[in-house]
């Protein structure tokens, strides 16, 4: 008798995991079609999610250096770091200089940095430079950007150029942050989203 009831387990367990197997790859089959699916529709998923999140740094430099009032450009919490404005110049020289690399350019060297000083000819210069990335992340593809340059005596891929263009875009906002949290000024990125219109 107990051998009947332990083959009868024995093979309820097997059916069992059998169907449990078969089961558990259903999910992974539907996961590669959903993969593949997704590479048809985007064949550069690398250089697009690049593009994105410089569109979104895009933004939110110009709205920094449009948001500080004419008189704290000068503004800078010690004399041992730049002041306001001179980081809005030293961000759109950095467009010049990281794209130009992507580009295969020469880099302009316009010294933005050195020679603007006025709000209003900053936020026209980084509004230019950031005209001018737009052509490297615009043209990049997924094969392109495998593609080696020299930065900082290294051989690296295009892609890791317009990667350290972004985090620097990144690391230099957070100065800006800084700033203007000191003048009592709202960034850009914790601005309240703007109010959704309920459907008619």
């Amino acid at each position: 008798m107990k051998s009947h009831v332990m083959a009868s387990v024995v093979v309820l367990f097997l059916v069992s995991a059998a169907a449990f197997a078969q089961d558990s790859k259903t999910p992974q089959a539907a996961l590669n079609s959903k993969a593949e699916q997704a590479s048809q529709a985007n064949p550069n998923p690398f250089s697009t999610y690049n593009k994105i999140f410089y569109a979104r740094m895009k933004t939110i430099l110009v709205g920094s250096a449009e948001k500080m009032p004419e008189e704290n450009y000068n503004f800078k919490p010690t004399d041992a770091v730049r002041s306001y404005g001179q980081i809005v110049g030293h961000l759109a020289d950095a467009q010049y200089n990281f794209c130009s690399m992507a580009l295969g350019e020469t880099n302009p060297g316009l010294k933005i940095e050195q020679t603007k000083t006025t709000k209003a000819d900053l936020v026209a210069a980084l509004k230019g430079a950031l005209a001018y990335c737009d052509k490297a992340y615009d043209g990049m593809t997924d094969a392109s950007g495998t593609q080696t340059v020299k930065l900082f005596g290294m051989d690296m891929p295009k892609f890791g150029v317009l990667n350290i263009n972004n985090a620097h875009d990144m690391e230099h906002y957070g100065n800006l942050v800084t700033y203007m949290r000191l003048k009592n000024i709202v960034p850009p990125t914790s601005e309240p989203p703007p109010a959704v219109e309920p459907k008619k």
